[in-house]
């Protein structure tokens, strides 16, 4: 993704963020005034470009990411790692022992988040009024990305601040708590605005939200509130598009070669050629190249030989759950489950192997028998400029076209349209190379074959837990792991609470 000028122009707005007494007293000294850098339409889409830049930060971080954070917790992958120590803060995650208030992933998605919609916020109140040309988009762009971010945190915390507006200095950093029915109306208002001004599908602007992504979230709102049938309408826009399908195979949607495809509705770009080594490499920092390929590929050391498969080593982290390659075998799902994982026997059948003595302790920390394929390690995702682990150009597909099916199944199933929920469902399955379902199939059976299907086809993607929290079915589906229903939702960081004058430790979400 192209980087630009507001990587360092958004730091200075941000500033106040941090509740730093200096931002009222410093100058920013070399960089343009506020108010004359938005009169200029240039500028105007460097400062979205920002928004974007901000994003890929957000789900790419190094350890403290919003993607591992979200997927952690669920129970289609473990933790893993060199060992149960390693990377505190997400093994106390992944087995829901010991989340404090300070964790420091989850702070960090916190402060991302809020980031990302305060320069949302810049760019919304300096051009509302103009007369710019590019005003209407470029405020669609911002206003989504900011439901976006909303989305998110009211997902994993519950009731937050609601922040709309620039702050003047920081005493107005303090503000309440708002509730989560109001900040689902904040979001679903900012989603109605950009659906109306946002564009379709493009070929040229392709990495930039479309309308049909904005349908789509706001569906995926309406359903996370249960209004089945509001979400509808917004799911059969978004279906009858001709500019979203699904691709053609399961593998097909994680090619280098399908990046911005047609099944993608909002992705994350990441770049190969930035020739990051170990000299560069910006710990904390944007490098531009999804490291956390790296993270999470089958962990070297002697432990994984990946003779016979087109896969490099890795660092061993988010290993796929024996639950998991179980419920692909039950279902008959060979063509899904080899674009998601690889088993042992599958490996050593390749010409590889797993020696587990070469692990510490003689144990592969979180390891139940399987490799993870889809955002794997592959050879022909990096470059061989600077050191060839630390420069994947592999894409994070956050939203696409198959979770809209499975979301309009949904939705139709809970609002007594069955025939309709087969059909979307049934999509799913074809692509995954699978027979229909009975025709009879109906009710509570349909929508567990409905949770079913999306525990397959979602899996690593950071949608699982979530789900089964919404559903009710997480004591359940996590019987004997640890979780409780504290874990239902993060902590509020206690940085937040330390500084917002307007929070205490009553406020913290219960249990922690």
């Amino acid at each position: 993704m192209k980087k630009t000028i507001l990587t360092c122009i958004s730091i200075c707005f941000l500033g106040i963020l941090s509740c730093n007494d200096d931002f009222t007293t410093n100058p920013a000294f070399g960089v343009e005034d506020i108010d004359t850098f938005f009169q200029d339409e240039s500028n105007v889409e460097e400062a979205l470009i920002g928004i974007y830049d901000l994003m890929q930060y957000n789900y790419s971080r190094d350890w403290h990411s919003a993607f591992f954070v979200k997927l952690l917790p669920g129970d289609d992958a473990n933790a893993a790692g060199g060992n149960s120590g390693d990377q505190q803060q997400l093994q106390d995650i992944d087995d829901y022992t010991d989340v404090v208030s300070s964790n420091a992933s989850i702070t960090s998605i916190w402060d991302l988040f809020y980031r990302t919609i305060a320069l949302s916020n810049i760019v919304i109140e300096n051009i509302q009024d103009s007369d710019l040309s590019n005003k209407d988009r470029v405020i669609a762009e911002a206003k989504f990305f900011r439901a976006w971010c909303y989305f998110e945190l009211t997902t994993m915390f519950g009731d937050i601040p609601l922040r709309l507006t620039i702050l003047e200095d920081a005493e107005d950093f303090g503000i309440e708590k708002t509730s989560q029915t109001e900040i689902y109306a904040q979001i679903e208002s900012d989603l109605i605005d950009a659906i109306s001004d946002l564009q379709d599908k493009s070929a040229t602007d392709y990495f930039r939200v479309s309308s049909g992504a904005a349908e789509a979230l706001m569906g995926k709102v309406l359903v996370f509130q249960e209004k089945y049938d509001e979400a509808i309408p917004y799911f059969e826009s978004v279906i009858a598009n001709p500019s979203h399908d699904l691709e053609t195979n399961p593998e097909d949607v994680w090619s280098i070669n399908n990046e911005f495809g047609i099944e993608s509705l909002v992705e994350i770009g990441f770049i190969s050629t930035s020739g990051r080594d170990w000299g560069n490499l910006e710990w904390g920092g944007r490098n531009e190249s999804n490291l956390h390929i790296q993270l999470m590929g089958p962990r070297g050391d002697g432990i994984f030989d990946l003779t016979g498969t087109n896969l490099i080593n890795g660092w061993g982290f988010n290993l796929p759950t024996e639950k998991l390659a179980n419920a692909f075998d039950t279902a008959g799902d060979v063509n899904r489950k080899a674009a998601t994982l690889m088993t042992e026997e599958e490996l050593i059948a390749a010409g590889g192997s797993v020696d587990a003595t070469a692990a510490t302790g003689g144990e592969i920390w979180d390891y139940e028998g399987s490799i993870r394929i889809k955002y794997a390690t592959k050879d022909e995702d990096t470059s061989p400029d600077g050191v060839k682990e630390l420069n994947y150009s592999t894409n994070f597909r956050l939203f696409r076209y198959a979770e809209v099916l499975l979301l309009a199944a949904e939705a139709y199933n809970q609002n007594g349209q069955d025939a309709e929920a087969r059909t979307e469902l049934n999509k799913i399955r074809n692509r995954a190379g699978l027979a229909d379902i009975s025709a009879t199939l109906a009710g509570d059976d349909l929508f567990d074959a409905i949770v079913n299907e999306k525990f397959l086809e979602l899996a690593h993607e950071g949608q699982r837990f979530w789900d089964l929290v919404r559903w009710g079915r997480a004591s359940t589906e996590l019987a004997g792991t640890g979780y409780t229903s504290k874990n239902d939702l993060f902590p509020i960081p206690i940085n937040e609470i330390d500084k917002n004058s307007k929070l205490t430790e009553a406020d913290q979400n219960p249990g922690y």
